[in-house]
């Protein structure tokens, strides 16, 4: 590494993306995995147990003078629109303060906000930490993507993030099961097993709190802000350890960037870099999250309502059911997600949406017709998540790695709080307006409705979706504060870039 001045705006030059991306897996990179990737297990958990829950609220006794309604509807959507927020605040702080800071003080503000919904005693209490809490939710959105996508070699990069993402569904298993266990009368009161499970969810969130505190900070980050002596003493650590653990040395990293390095974007360099120069991935970005967004919203918070109202299913047995399809979108990421970094991002990404959609019609159809019970309904919820969760954490990984350093936990954040406002908030209130007249009609309609958006975010994914696997962060989106390659380097992106059909500025521009 050569630097002109030691301070920032000096002038370096670096070959620490490259030695980053060159690492074969080892025991640090599954420490990144633990450490960052656990939150979503956090994010499954809380979601699905307030949409287990949400009939037992309603009970007299509960403690709460709440509504079915206004916990899928008024609450699941307050939780997605702090989220939305959230992930706009914290998103800008991500790209000035760094990652580890931000990812960190969300977990904490998420923290404090779960443990107070535990002890709702009115109506707008329990409404107002449900804000709260997905607005440190919101935060982790960008800050743990960004890190991840950082810190991870670009030949792992789709199948880590799409498990990590995936990873939301080993916490709604677990929330399914604790809500059988928590609304069971017989092993608590009415109105203490729900509070016991967002009390859980603040216990979980320490431990991970704890964890955390070894992960570093990205050596990426590090470089463009000024601190390229930090950073490099990380990245040397690290593969000291990777030396020990493989017991020989690492190849030579041979690609070098040199950027000037500053403190901050701002406002007007992000929306000219996003709307200008990469608006067709914008495009994209869009039309991934609000797809993903709405069927997923929707039905998260719904599925339990379903249940009970169209096949009386129990509400302490709505667990059992939601456990099953939570394997299945696990699953689905786990299997498929090897396949982005092999097949490809174009084929993949347009392939789960398109195929999640057309099965979704499917199980409309048979909804309206009247042939399906709740086993057979979950059974084909279960095969639609299957391609669903892989897309929908596709749609993270997209925008998390094609746009440029300076401006990725912002775009991460924007995409995500624009494209969750349009399908997180307003799937919730409607889905829940329309399962809630009991009219298997209007319960079509809402499956139709995720079904159309998530074909029409499946055709745009064929059209404009990057093919970034296996390529550095740097090639698919070049740093702002780049100013030169090695000539290798500059090849290849450029050979890369021919290859992305009509984007004329992609990994170069």
């Amino acid at each position: 590494m050569t630097t002109a001045d030691a301070a920032t705006g000096s002038t370096v030059t670096t070959n620490i993306p490259a030695r980053l991306d060159r690492l074969p897996w080892s025991r640090w990179h599954w420490t990144i995995v633990f450490g960052l990737g656990t939150v979503w297990i956090l994010d499954g958990l809380e979601v699905t147990v307030v949409g287990n829950i949400a009939s037992r609220l309603s009970e007299p006794g509960s403690g709460l003078p709440i509504t079915s309604g206004q916990v899928t509807g008024i609450a699941a959507a307050l939780y997605v629109a702090g989220a939305c927020v959230g992930a706009l605040f914290w998103g800008r702080l991500t790209d000035i303060w760094g990652r580890k800071k931000l990812f960190m003080v969300t977990l904490a503000v998420y923290l404090g906000a779960t443990a107070l919904t535990a002890v709702s005693f009115d109506t707008w209490w329990f409404l107002l930490f449900r804000f709260l809490t997905g607005f440190g939710i919101g935060g982790e959105y960008a800050a743990i993507n960004s890190a991840i996508d950082e810190l991870i070699p670009a030949q792992y990069r789709g199948r880590v993030d799409l498990m990590i993402n995936g990873s939301f569904w080993l916490g709604a298993v677990g929330g399914s099961l604790l809500s059988i266990v928590a609304l069971n009368t017989d092993v608590f009161a009415a109105d203490v097993g729900w509070r016991l499970t967002f009390a859980l969810g603040a216990v979980l969130a320490l431990v991970i709190l704890l964890v955390r505190r070894h992960v570093p900070e990205s050596p990426r980050w590090l470089m463009i802000h000024g601190r390229d002596g930090e950073a490099e003493r990380i990245v040397s650590s690290i593969e000291r350890r990777v030396e020990e653990e493989k017991g020989e040395p690492l190849p030579r990293a041979e690609d070098e960037i040199t950027i000037h390095q500053r403190r901050s974007v701002t406002f007007l360099e992000i929306g000219r870099t996003v709307f200008s120069d990469y608006r067709r991935r914008a495009v994209l970005g869009f039309a991934l999250f609000i797809g993903q967004a709405f069927l997923y919203n929707a039905i998260t918070f719904g599925f339990g309502a379903i249940l009970t109202t169209f096949f009386d299913v129990p509400s302490g047995h709505t667990g059992y059911y939601f456990a099953v399809i939570a394997v299945g979108n696990f699953v689905g990421p786990l299997l498929l997600g090897k396949l982005f970094d092999t097949v490809g991002r174009r084929v993949m990404i347009s392939s789960t949406y398109l195929l999640s959609g057309l099965l979704l019609f499917g199980t409309a159809w048979l909804f309206d017709r009247g042939s399906l019970s709740a086993g057979t309904l979950t059974a084909c919820w279960c095969a639609v998540l299957f391609f669903a969760s892989a897309g929908a954490s596709s749609a993270y990984l997209t925008v998390s790695e094609v746009f440029p350093m300076e401006t990725r936990a912002m775009s991460i954040a924007f995409f995500y709080a624009l494209g969750t406002a349009a399908g997180g908030t307003s799937g919730p209130l409607l889905f829940a307006d329309l399962t809630g007249t009991g009219k298997v009609g209007d319960t079509v309609l809402a499956f139709q409705i995720g079904a159309t958006l998530m074909c029409v975010a499946g055709v745009v994914a064929a059209l404009l979706a990057v093919n970034a696997e296996r390529r550095s962060l740097e090639d698919v989106a070049k740093p702002l504060t780049a100013a030169a390659t090695k000539a290798k380097s500059r090849s290849r992106s450029k050979s890369a870039t021919a290859r992305e059909k009509g984007d004329s500025r992609t990994a170069t521009a």
